[in-house]
């Protein structure tokens, strides 16, 4: 819901936002001031690995200009007319709207049943928000479908659930169609729920301690298979510093993403299953690729906005886990010389962790060393694989100095490039075709 204001609201520390049913006047969903930046609700029936429903925390009430969008806790009901009332104490100076009928709204007759879905910021679509469309999927989907979301900006963490699969998410062009919002470690991860209980837990865990709780906090979340996501832009917009916070996280097979802008500092894009990424660009500072699946990237842009690690492959030795071909790695303004490296493991604990980066553009950031282990002892990365072909300077084309890097990393011949190029190697036989 949208409230629009003369000027730029402030929102209060008590009263509540009321949805009301009009037929009989009953309460369906409050919103409150006091809590309304720390609210929780479950989005997209998202369910724990002990099978409870997980709630998010989540933002209720927020400010954009002069407008006041309010988010409610469940999805009303089919075919039912509502009322909303509001507290004066919410908005400062607002004297709030009491009376029953003021404000009122009906619901369409029934759910929608297409194959081809909308959504519009401006309520001329199916849905409003992505997370809608993406709810009106039904559970056991085994048929395509497509949700079309039109040029604006949507401000929601957006999750879909391991039994919505074949589902592609189009925009109308990177930096048309923007999906943001600002959730990470400390909102919905590790560092939010040290204390969380069985309704925490994620599903689908790779790593069965340290993927306890730290899939929730992605700003778009995946676990279904047979998912593609095109031409738009994924902005996780937590400040730098501000923990980890993924723009997209997938964790299943046969994940794609095609022209789509990811933003954000650390952990940007995390594939814990089958991945493949072309024409993309992914910006960030700290493992910005990372994950413990099969990924192959190729005809994108990289950029470093910081010192740091480009990517970081937790991969075990039953499956590949980076392959970046012919990939550009440009940086932000003031990144300095040598302040980044193409990858980083701690082979302690990842002994198998592999990146390849082939015929790759990379400028002056990237380190001479290429590479960075830990401990930084090759005799304990026998069975690393940071392998490279081919790269070269991004402003001159000359081929790059590797006599510097990782003594542990390696130059791969033209045969091995050749094969570790074709997706369909890397990927157990899935071979993408971008659409």
């Amino acid at each position: 819901m949208k409230i629009s204001f003369p000027a730029p609201p402030t929102l209060g520390s008590s009263g509540a936002i009321e949805v009301h049913r009009a037929a009989d006047g009953a309460l369906v969903d409050r919103i409150e001031a006091a809590i309304a930046r720390t609210d929780k609700k479950n989005i997209g029936a998202a369910v724990s690995d002990t099978g409870l429903p997980h709630d998010f925390s989540y933002e209720s009430i927020m400010i954009d200009g002069n407008t006041a969008n309010v988010y409610l806790h469940r999805q009303l009901e089919y075919g039912q007319e509502y009322y909303v009332t509001i507290d004066p104490e919410v908005f400062t100076g607002f004297g709030g709207m009491q009376e029953a009928r003021k404000w009122n709204f009906k619901t369409r007759n029934r759910a929608l049943q297409k194959r081809h879905l909308s959504v519009s910021a401006s309520g001329t679509g199916d849905f409003c928000t992505v997370q809608g469309a993406i709810d009106a999927v039904p559970t056991g989907n085994k048929s395509p479908v497509t949700i079309d979301v039109r040029p604006g900006i949507y401000t929601e963490i957006v999750y879909v659930r391991e039994d919505r699969p074949h589902i592609t998410v189009r925009g109308a062009g990177a930096g048309r169609t923007v999906i943001q919002y600002a959730n990470n470690d400390l909102r919905n991860g590790d560092a939010a729920l040290r204390q969380g209980g069985p309704a925490d837990v994620c599903p689908r865990r790779v790593l069965e301690t340290s993927d306890l709780h730290n899939c929730w906090r992605a700003m778009f979340g995946v676990d279904a298979a047979d998912f593609r996501i095109q031409n738009l832009t994924l902005h996780n917009t937590t400040p730098d510093g501000g923990s980890q916070a993924e723009a997209f996280r997938g964790n299943n097979d046969r994940i794609a993403l095609e022209r789509v802008d990811l933003r954000s500092h650390q952990d940007t894009l995390r594939l814990q299953g089958k991945g493949f990424v072309t024409g993309s660009r992914i910006s960030g500072d700290t493992d910005f690729v990372w994950g413990t699946g099969t990924v192959f990237i190729q005809d994108s842009v990289l950029e470093s906005t910081d010192a740091g690690y480009i990517s970081q492959s937790r991969n075990d030795a039953t499956r590949p886990g980076a392959v970046f071909v012919r990939t550009k790695l440009t940086r932000a303004p003031g990144v300095p010389d040598g302040s980044v490296v193409l990858s980083r493991s701690a082979v302690w604990r990842f002994t198998h962790s592999q990146a390849v980066f082939i015929d790759t553009k990379m400028d002056g950031h990237i380190a001479p060393v290429g590479w960075a282990i830990d401990p930084n002892d090759c005799a304990q990365a026998q069975t690393l694989s940071f392998w490279e072909y081919g790269s070269t300077d991004l402003t001159t084309g000359r081929a790059i100095d590797t006599a510097q890097r990782l003594p542990c990393s390696r130059q791969l011949t033209t045969t091995e490039a050749e094969k570790w190029s074709d997706p369909s190697f890397v990927l157990g036989g899935w071979n993408p075709q971008p659409r």
